[in-house]
């Protein structure tokens, strides 16, 4: 199951079906920009209000054509209203136990670092703790939720895309950062003198 829910997620972010991809990226990004202007519950509120008036107007629209037709199609939405959309315990318990896992596995990880069981690993922890102040002073959460957004939507079929161009300047940009690596690793003049 698993397996199945990664291939379509590669399919949704790889544009395999245009107008599936369309909705989802098209909804998530109109979630997230409605969230930049208003509160949670308001959008919230919102979607909801919209979702109900649109199953309102549509169960009165087919109340009223069944009176016309004088027909007994019953309730416009009885397929839906017939479906069993209780998850079940084994579902639940699979679930917790890895939400449960990874809990434990990232407090343990936290605590490691927080209480400098290594040293050298809480002052990379602490770098990028420093680093994120400065990203949280450009940017807000939410924006680096739409740019997360954009970028998973927009980088897979770019790369597709471009995939020989890409790899090429990526190729170079490496080589570059080798040979500076390689360079820094040799001694300075000054102990080529001295030897």
């Amino acid at each position: 199951m698993e397996i199945h829910v990664a291939k379509r997620v590669v399919e949704l972010l790889y544009w395999r079906d245009v107008k599936t991809s369309g909705v989802v990226f098209g909804a998530s990004l109109s979630l997230l920009l409605s969230l930049t202007l208003c509160s949670i519950v308001s959008v919230s509120s919102y979607i909801g209000l919209a979702l109900l008036s649109v199953t309102i107007c549509f169960r009165i629209y087919k109340g009223i054509l069944q009176a016309i037709q004088k027909s007994d199609e019953g309730h416009p939405f009885k397929l839906y209203l017939d479906q069993d959309v209780a998850l079940s315990e084994g579902t639940v318990h699979k679930y917790s136990d890895c939400v449960l896992a990874r809990f434990n596995t990232t407090v343990t990880e936290l605590r490691r670092l927080f209480l400098v069981e290594d040293l050298v690993d809480s002052l990379k922890f602490a770098v990028l703790m420093w680093i994120l102040t400065y990203v949280g002073a450009l940017f807000n959460g939410l924006t680096l939720f739409i740019l997360g957004l954009v970028g998973m939507f927009s980088c897979p079929i770019v790369y597709e895309k471009y995939k020989v161009q890409i790899d090429h300047y990526v190729g170079m940009a490496s080589k570059q950062v080798k040979d500076i690596i390689a360079i820094s690793k040799t001694p300075p003049i000054k102990e080529w003198f001295c030897r």
